[in-house]
């Protein structure tokens, strides 16, 4: 018994020794000037190797002692664990040196607190569902395949009969590369391993258009666990698939505006279109522009680099069954839309100059001081107008031409590390169309937008009518994707919320923005540009963003895992015509900068709700946004432009509580107004 006790005495002293004995040596590596390029590397002194390496960084695997990507300014944490389980844990931090690194350094925890507001997780919250990933199989695929493979893979011999244990470790499966040859193939898991493809069967085939569009063609087998298993992260985090409350946010409220205006977006379609057709446009309604032209100046605003990058991220992260939510959440978004702007136009004011000040701002403010609402009315109008002023810098100019200058120096060499001058000469361009206000703006984009919008169409249809033998296969992968996912695409739940997210954060519908522009048209009645107006996420979102993702389905580029939003896109048209990334280019150009000039003009009506009306004070922010023009040409901006778009999601928040409140009023508007459509007492053209 003593002796005992004395072993376990010892055992004690050994282990607290040794513990005192692991120490944690770190090596800051920080190359230039650029940010988010930082690395740090650990040694460890004392304990029994290997070591374990839990990094906060969620990409640097556990069995690594360098991380590399981090942002410079920003603590690490580093957990190492010996073989013994004896830990030593400490916070490193790069030092940030250029002002581009300490502006990084600063705005990466407000993003991260941002985000903990805007996708925090309702649900998961309060206990309704558990957001860890779990999985309750791994797949077997076929070995060495990647998307744009060559070889036909062919299950050779079965190593293994089906339903029998494995471990991890244990040769499974032999399979043949039609170049490379016999390769086999060894168990990743633990579990009882199940035959999806018979011997001597084609596993996958690059010349079977099924084979190519079908998410998980080369899967030849599968091992069930015996329990559900939590999918993991390479630092050894646990994946999550929450639902985000940002988006639940927009999703239901156009829900309820769908509903509340008895399902306008549809039964007002029709309509729609003849406003913007100019059948109903009266030349001495008051306003500045045109049904056609308030359209284009917002549609200019949302069509941009998120119906490319943004896209193609989400098919990747969700699968093709994100595109069946991506389409029906612009669907109801149109409702959202028609809303807003109908409340834009009734609450908007102009002075003696004809000078229009309108959107959220306005209604916000007024339409609830009408309902006894005055102080909550201006507190939600100013906070409107600070995000607005904020997103209008940031996602609506910064990130327009840093991504613009990014992907035309992708297409044209001579234009890499020449971002300043690009950004002098995109400032000038923009200036000469917004220093004439909202009737030079509507000009450009009633001409710029149709035929930027004409020539991605058209390039769609193209890549899409080429491969039109895929035609079956990609919707069958759209439809099976939306409903019956695999767990590695977060399942069910998270393919819904990757395809309303993307939709939601694309065509802008509950964000306000576009009422802006709408409340500069020219009519009497203001359910008029609501009915304008629903046409936006249609235009955005069930065309221009269905048309992106059918053109990464139907080449199979969206089972490529690697590539950013905008190279997948690039390279999906490339496979078809071999110039036609250059053509992109410009389209994302054009996009990018029509959606500056829109977003300059509803920064600026932001700017002169909060500083005051005058010219003086316009011409202020004008400069200043000028300026930023070339900024975000000029340098990486790393988490400044998460943050504008966080802002961007923002105003949603305002926006749409007063949207809910004045809702009743707004039907009360649409049944006059459609009375007097039946009577024919609206002002028609004449043909």
């Amino acid at each position: 018994m003593i002796r005992s006790l004395f072993s376990l005495v010892v055992l004690f002293f050994s282990i607290t020794l040794f513990s005192q004995d692991l120490v944690i040596k770190e090596k800051l590596i920080n190359p230039s000037d650029e940010i988010n390029n930082g690395s740090i590397e650990v040694e460890v002194d004392g304990g029994t190797p290997p070591y374990q390496y839990k990094w906060s960084n969620q990409s640097t695997p556990l069995s690594s002692n360098k991380s590399v990507g981090l942002t410079e300014g920003i603590a690490y944490h580093i957990k190492v664990t010996d073989a013994n389980g004896l830990t030593a844990e400490k916070d490193i931090t790069i030092k940030a040196e250029s002002i581009t690194e300490h502006f990084n350094g600063f705005f990466t925890p407000v993003v991260g607190a941002m985000g903990s507001v805007l996708f925090w997780d309702p649900f998961a919250a309060i206990g309704i569902y558990d957001p860890v990933v779990y999985t309750n199989k791994d797949l077997i695929f076929a070995p060495e395949w990647d998307a744009e493979t060559q070889e036909v893979f062919t299950l050779k011999k079965w190593l293994v009969n089906s339903n029998t244990s494995v471990k991890k470790g244990d040769a499974i499966a032999v399979v043949n590369l039609s170049n490379t040859g016999d390769i086999e193939v060894k168990a990743q898991e633990n579990g009882k391993i199940k035959h999806k493809v018979k011997e001597g069967e084609v596993i996958y085939d690059p010349n079977n258009k099924e084979d190519v569009i079908q998410p998980n063609a080369h899967v030849f087998g599968e091992i069930k666990y015996e329990n559900p298993v939590a999918l993991t992260l390479p630092n050894g985090d646990k994946k999550t698939k929450g639902i985000p409350f940002i988006v639940v946010w927009l999703i239901a409220g156009a829900a309820f505006f769908t509903f509340r205006m008895g399902f306008i977006n549809i039964r007002g379609f029709k309509h729609s279109l003849q406003l913007a057709r100019g059948k109903y446009d009266d030349p001495d309604a008051p306003g500045r522009i045109t049904h056609f032209q308030a359209l284009t100046t917002a549609v200019s605003a949302t069509v941009g680099l998120g119906n490319i990058a943004g896209v193609a991220i989400a098919i990747s992260l969700g699968g093709a069954g994100a595109t069946f939510w991506m389409i029906l959440a612009g669907l109801l978004g149109m409702s959202s839309k028609f809303v807003e702007c109908t409340l834009g136009v009734k609450y908007r004011f102009i002075n003696k100059e004809g000078r229009i000040f309108g959107g959220p701002m306005n209604y916000l403010r007024y339409g609830l001081e009408k309902r006894n609402l005055k102080g909550l009315g201006k507190t939600l109008a100013v906070i409107f107008a600070v995000l607005a002023i904020g997103a209008s810098f940031g996602g609506g100019n910064m990130f327009q031409a840093n991504q613009s200058f990014n992907v035309l120096a992708g297409q044209i060499p001579m234009l890499e590390g020449n971002g300043f001058i690009f950004g002098l000469i995109l400032a000038i361009l923009v200036g000469v169309v917004i220093i004439g206000g909202i009737s030079s703006i509507a000009r450009v984009t009633d001409k710029v937008v149709p035929f930027m919008a004409a020539t991605y169409v058209i390039g769609a249809f193209i890549v899409i009518g080429v491969n039109i033998d895929n035609l079956g296969a990609a919707f069958s992968a759209i439809i099976n994707g939306a409903f019956s996912p695999s767990a590695l695409k977060g399942g069910f739940i998270g393919v819904l919320i990757v395809g309303f997210q993307r939709a939601a954060f694309s065509n802008e519908a509950g964000v306000g923005s576009a009422a802006i522009a709408h409340s500069a048209a020219k009519t009497n009645h203001p359910p008029s540009e609501g009915f304008v107006a629903l046409l936006e996420p249609f235009i955005d979102t069930v065309v221009v963003c269905t048309l992106t993702a059918l053109v990464l389905i139907f080449t199979g580029m969206h089972e490529v895992d690697g590539l950013s939003g905008v190279q997948l896109t690039t390279d999906a048209f490339g496979s078809v015509v071999s110039w036609f990334p250059y053509v992109l280019a410009i389209a994302v150009f054009l996009f990018a900068f029509s959606t500056m000039i829109s977003w300059s003009y509803y920064g600026m009506r932001a700017w002169s709700y909060i500083f005051g009306r005058s010219k003086t004070n316009e011409l202020i922010y004008k400069v200043f946004f000028l300026i930023f023009v070339v900024v975000g040409a000029s340098i990486s901006l790393g988490a400044v432009l998460d943050f504008s778009d966080m802002m961007i999601l923002a105003m949603s928040f305002p926006n749409i509580i007063g949207l809910l409140i004045l809702s009743g009023e707004v039907r009360k508007d649409l049944r006059e107004y459609m009375s007097k459509l039946k009577k024919g007492e609206l002002f028609t053209r004449q043909k």
